[in-house]
């Protein structure tokens, strides 16, 4: 079965409706931890009705529903023949090519308006004039069986597109209740009744009929009214067969993915204990191990060397087990704790926007952030748009700050800032040896900023000048300057 694709704003869309402004991430978090592409990889297989629930989770899903969406995911993947039977009973929800949380959740529907009893009876006062004009050869006659098609015609032309749209949102609406009544749940009668009444008659679906009983006897725009206050009457049960179904097809696309991708689940505390972690979007990822206590820590290490990556392993996991229990590790142990990066700012020079205004714009972001709750903040080289000693300087200040409401993960190739924020980042190293990632305690002794100039074929004598200019200026700067905190500052 080929899915309906959905654009980001339709599947955001739920998690709009019921969770407004609140929740544990933000939109620069969202992109910089790459959770667009890990959200396609979750909802193959899945109907537009499991992916809004999948990203609602994974945005702003409560603590406390983490449990229990583990407990019926382990449930499922635990019980094969069970979770055959359900997929087979939800299979129709991919076939909804429409979205209809803002339906459900969003204003209510207009009543019917009054008029729409006349609509019944508009055919058949154009029948009854034009049979009368044929037999009597009435002038007049003639005129009102025009004007009473043309009214027909306006009326059919006024409604057209919305019959349109509506038909859409009440297809998805039925393939959601159809499924609901299929699935072995208490109220699965009622979901089939409220069905059949959402549906129009037989005689509507019969080639040729549907287009005669639309156009003469308003069949499409007298069904439009009374369906929409059909759901207006039944939108609690409706809102909660979409809360259920969803939920349900959302945990059937996490069993599916986790059936074929190393995990473990995660067990909950203070500190961050990831065994053997990996990425789950990289083929033939690279595991390690990291930890961070009470202090939060400071990655230093070679370019190219993935320090980039190591942020965005870490960042994944911790989501993905705050919002669905699980981690991509052997074992792990994490907080309950929002998390928040700094990775990919960039300039935006339609709002006039300069590449460190765009830095300095998501450092004030970070810091009303920190004041709002505990969080753990993932930041990649904060403030390169400066000049380096400015840069050291505030990203300094600002580092240490959020240190004191959270705990911060960052890496730099300022290898000045492990020391400058020593009593609250612990330096970590990460390198590779024989194909494998290693972190181990200490700082990046061996930078490669310079050897990399002629590894990329730049001239010796641009690599020797380049060796003598960094001699020169690690002498100037080794000045003795207390580094062991910035408390004095």
């Amino acid at each position: 079965m080929t899915d309906y694709p959905f654009v980001p704003s339709d599947v955001a869309r739920y998690r709009h409706m019921v969770s407004g402004a609140d929740g544990v991430m933000d939109e620069q978090t969202w992109n910089d931890l790459l959770l667009p592409a890990y959200s396609a990889e979750l909802a193959r297989e899945t109907s537009i009705f499991g992916q809004q629930e999948l990203h609602r989770r994974l945005y702003a899903a409560p603590a406390g529903e983490v449990s229990a969406s583990a407990d019926r995911v382990r449930g499922l993947m635990a019980d094969d023949g069970r979770r055959q039977q359900l997929q087979s009973a939800a299979t129709g929800l991919r076939r909804a090519d429409r979205e209809i949380s803002e339906t459900l959740y969003g204003p209510a529907l207009p009543s019917s308006p009054r008029w729409l009893p006349v609509l019944g009876w508009l055919p058949i006062a154009f029948l009854l004039s034009a049979g009368a004009a044929l037999g009597l050869g009435w002038m007049p006659l003639w005129i009102v069986a025009l004007v009473l098609w043309l009214v027909l015609m306006a009326i059919q032309v006024r409604y057209h597109e919305a019959v349109q749209q509506w038909g859409r949102i009440l297809d998805s609406m039925q393939q959601m209740l159809r499924a609901h009544s299929l699935l072995p749940w208490d109220d699965a009668a009622q979901a089939g009744k409220l069905n059949r009444r959402l549906s129009r008659s037989l005689m509507a679906g019969m080639p040729g009929v549907s287009e005669y009983s639309d156009w003469l006897f308003l069949q499409n725009v007298r069904h439009y009214f009374r369906s929409r206050d059909v759901v207006n009457e039944n939108i609690g049960f409706l809102r909660a067969s979409f809360e259920r179904v969803a939920t349900l097809d959302a945990d059937l696309a996490l069993s599916r993915h986790l059936s074929r991708t190393a995990h473990c689940w995660a067990e909950q505390g203070g500190a961050v204990e990831l065994a053997q972690v990996v990425h789950p979007l990289l083929a033939d990822a690279s595991a390690l191990d990291f930890g961070m206590r009470e202090q939060g820590v400071f990655i230093s290490g070679q370019n190219g060397v993935g320090k980039s990556t190591l942020l965005r392993t870490v960042g994944l996991n911790l989501i993905t087990a705050r919002a669905f229990g699980f981690c991509y590790a052997a074992r792990a142990v994490t907080p309950q704790l929002p998390v928040y990066s700094s990775m990919q700012n960039e300039d935006a020079l339609g709002a006039g926007e300069s590449f460190y205004m765009a830095e300095l714009r998501r450092g004030q972001e970070l810091l009303a952030l920190a004041a709002q709750r505990p969080a753990i903040f993932i930041i990649d080289e904060i403030f390169r748009g400066t000049n380096y000693l400015e840069s050291v300087s505030a990203a300094a200040a600002v580092l240490h700050t959020l240190a004191e409401q959270g705990r911060v993960v960052m890496a730099s190739h300022h290898l000045v800032l492990a020391s400058l924020l020593s009593d609250c980042l612990q330096p970590w190293c990460v390198r590779r040896s024989a194909g494998q990632w290693q972190l181990t305690p200490g700082l990046l002794q061996d930078t490669n900023g310079i050897a990399l100039l002629g590894e990329r074929g730049f001239a010796p004598t641009i690599t020797a000048k380049a060796n003598r200019i960094h001699a020169w200026l690690s002498e100037y700067l080794a000045h003795p300057v207390d580094r062991a905190s910035l408390k004095s500052f």
